[in-house]
């Protein structure tokens, strides 16, 4: 079978996965969470990333093969989101809701608002609803309006409901309360590139300018390439991990932002920042061809689970680095990858994919298999990503 054919048929079994088990015919929308055993928890909370992730998702599923089922769960995304998620009094997006569409954590997270916004534009340019691509221009004023620091640069990770300051920042358990991350920045980012391909308004232009500079000034570690993951206003380095999988996604996605924009020598100057993050990233890749999650060089401590999400960006990440680059090294580490992800995270038993495998590669266990983080974005967009990079 032909590569693209593969991701293809991979795409589809995602797809198929999500259509299948997802949908809450009872409460609408989708559910909050199902277990690895595909058992749903009917009553969790609905999360603001895992819809948005949803709609993204297919909507691009059905920008890229117009199937009517695709635009339909699209839609549902859409309309759950516009009548639950959306503040309608004070902007911008819920972190969560109850399993009934009620508000649960009202916090206003960027990172929920850039995931709403980048799902919205996708939407928008599957569908050509208006409605999608107003709410996604009203989201990047928000942002823009109470996140963005006029002092320092960069984004503020979170703030109350009515935009007033919140005591605890963080997005999940695992990160440090600090008020500049880079995840989130690099999600507005991603959010952003994909709004200036339908709208390029020159405000927004000068902002995606302004975060391709954070993270060449701040945000990657000028020796190892590795990101710096949580930093304060003024940009001072938190914390010492590196996270590989976060570093090859950065690789790919800051030169496609430098490429939308059209500006050559900024496309230059990515095209090797990709291959330099993609060479660090591949620090983390062992004998069995995955990458691991993360190491603490000041702890010399690693991480060596195999998570999902890392491992479906590290294929277009290195497949990426191979088309900048020329260099067959990268190519192999892409095929390694894949052979890694097909033999030990797909779950052909109960469809879609694990949460990840452990050093032994044994199944994480107690994981989702869809939740507040587990979703179809990360795989979806790999397999669409590598059809349209891989010659068919």
């Amino acid at each position: 079978m032909q590569q693209g054919q593969v991701f293809k048929q991979e795409l589809d079994r995602i797809l198929s996965y999500w259509s299948t088990y997802m949908p809450d015919e009872a409460h609408g929308g989708f559910y909050g969470q199902l277990t690895a055993e595909n058992e749903v928890v009917a009553q969790a909370p609905k999360g603001s990333v895992l819809n948005a992730r949803i709609l993204w998702t297919f909507s691009a599923a059905y920008r890229h093969e117009p199937r009517p089922e695709s635009l339909v769960l699209a839609t549902r995304a859409f309309e759950y989101i516009e009548q639950h998620f959306i503040d309608s009094e004070h902007g911008g997006v819920y972190w969560s809701v109850d399993y009934l569409g009620a508000p649960l954590d009202t916090k206003k997270q960027m990172y929920a608002l850039a995931f709403t916004l980048y799902g919205l534009v996708e939407y928008y340019a599957a569908s050509g609803n208006e409605r999608a691509l107003t709410y996604a221009q009203a989201l990047f004023h928000t942002i823009e309006t109470y996140s963005f620091d006029q002092e320092h640069g960069g984004y503020l990770e979170a703030l109350a409901r009515n935009w007033g300051p919140v005591a605890d920042l963080r997005l999940s358990d695992k990160d440090a309360n600090e008020k500049k991350t880079m995840n989130t920045h690099l999600h507005v980012l991603e959010a952003y590139t994909n709004l200036y391909r339908h709208w390029p308004d020159a405000l927004l232009q000068t902002q995606i300018r302004k975060l391709l500079a954070v993270f060449a000034e701040h945000l990657i570690n000028p020796v190892t390439h590795h990101l710096h993951l949580f930093l304060d206003e003024q940009w001072q380095v938190k914390s010492t991990v590196v996270s590989f999988g976060h570093d090859i996604e950065a690789s790919w996605l800051l030169l496609e932002a430098a490429e939308v924009l059209g500006d050559e020598p900024l496309i230059h100057q990515f095209r090797q920042v990709a291959v330099d993050m993609a060479t660090a990233a591949a620090r983390g890749l062992d004998a069995t061809g995955g990458l691991n999650y993360e190491f603490d060089p000041a702890l010399n401590h690693w991480i060596p689970e195999k998570h999902w999400w890392v491992q479906a960006e590290a294929m277009v990440g290195f497949l990426n680095a191979y088309q900048v680059s020329g260099s067959q090294y990268f190519y192999d580490l892409f095929l390694g990858v894949w052979n890694f992800t097909e033999q030990h995270i797909l779950d052909y038993k109960s469809g879609e994919w694990l949460w990840g495998v452990n050093e032994d590669l044994t199944a994480m266990p107690g994981e989702d298999k869809a939740g507040f983080w587990k979703c179809p974005y990360h795989n979806g967009r790999a397999c669409l990503e590598l059809l349209a990079r891989l010659p068919q």
